[in-house]
């Protein structure tokens, strides 16, 4: 019972919180397009700023951890190849293909798997997932401008690739708060103090904005798409890469790090890229709906599981 709660207190805010979002929507308070503003508003200002503190108010030594960054980019890797190799056979169109490989391999990370960390966690140094984040979030960008390119018929250019990952909010914000560690600056106080209140409110936020994301009333063209999503995503995807992390030894934080890499739903930022390169935009969008609604009970699984393994 002690770790049902446990688990219940760290999702249940997630899901309230999107539940706060798709409410504020249905009353008229946002819509589409204030929920586009805000979103490139948190991307380019609020979670540089969260991924800096967390990284900057960290040790570094401990912060940058070599094992759990290759086991992540590996099975981010695998994950891609395996969803790639799945939705060869089982889609017929090139563009809803591209989707469902995106669908499957993609999570967000920043918007649920974050705030689920520092709720199993506590109140705990947060900057090995912050590195974890800077990380894994630019693969996932470069593995889908590949796919969708391919499949859309475009050569990708390495080039505007590199250059892409290197003007990114959030590869910014994580490279100036390792470069002011390693050169020891100290930043004055009222300086860290907004930071810190910009971090405190972008976990919140960014879940209300997903939650006022949120549209139904296309779910039922895209059933068996969006089965395989949603399977693959947080059924398939968790069960054998937390599965192995835990048989290789990773525990804790580390874990829980992971369980936000693997067990997330799917990004909102699929929506926008397959709507720019080609790809099923709308089933892109309710990919991300499906996730995001289903997610908070699977999440809840994963980390009752854990829990009770004594792995968290």
């Amino acid at each position: 019972m002690e770790n049902f709660l446990v688990c219940l207190n760290a999702v249940l805010p997630v899901f309230l919180l999107m539940l706060v979002g798709y409410a504020a929507k249905c009353l008229g308070f946002l819509d589409r397009g204030d929920v586009k503003k805000l979103n490139a508003l948190m991307f380019r200002m609020f979670l540089p700023v969260l991924l800096f503190y967390n990284i900057y108010s960290s040790d570094l030594s401990s912060a940058i951890r070599p094992r759990l960054l290759a086991y992540a980019l590996a099975a981010v890797l695998a994950e891609f190849a395996l969803s790639a190799l799945f939705a060869r056979f089982a889609v017929k169109e090139r563009g809803k293909r591209s989707v469902v490989i995106q669908g499957i391999y993609r999570s967000n990370f920043v918007m649920i798997g974050l705030p689920i960390v520092k709720s199993l966690m506590g109140d705990v140094d947060l900057g090995p997932v912050a590195v974890l984040l800077a990380t894994v979030v630019p693969l996932y960008n470069v593995l889908a401008v590949i796919v969708l390119e391919y499949y859309n018929g475009e050569k990708p250019r390495p080039g505007k690739m590199v250059l892409d990952i290197l003007k990114n909010p959030l590869i910014l914000g994580s490279a100036a708060a390792v470069l002011a560690l390693l050169l020891r600056l100290r930043l004055p106080a009222a300086v860290l103090t907004v930071a810190q209140e910009m971090a405190q409110v972008s976990s919140a936020f960014m879940l209300v904005l997903l939650g006022a994301f949120f549209r139904f009333d296309g779910l039922r063209r895209h059933v068996k798409e969006l089965a395989m999503i949603v399977v693959g995503r947080l059924i398939a995807a968790p069960g054998i890469f937390l599965g192995l992390a835990a048989a290789l030894g990773f525990r804790g934080l580390e874990l829980a790090a992971l369980l936000g890499v693997f067990a997330s739903a799917n990004a909102t930022t699929s929506f926008p890229m397959a709507q720019q390169m080609g790809g099923d935009a709308e089933l892109a969008g309710d990919a991300v709906v499906a996730t995001s609604a289903v997610c908070s009970f699977t999440l809840f699984f994963w980390c009752l599981l854990f829990k009770n393994l004594g792995l968290f």
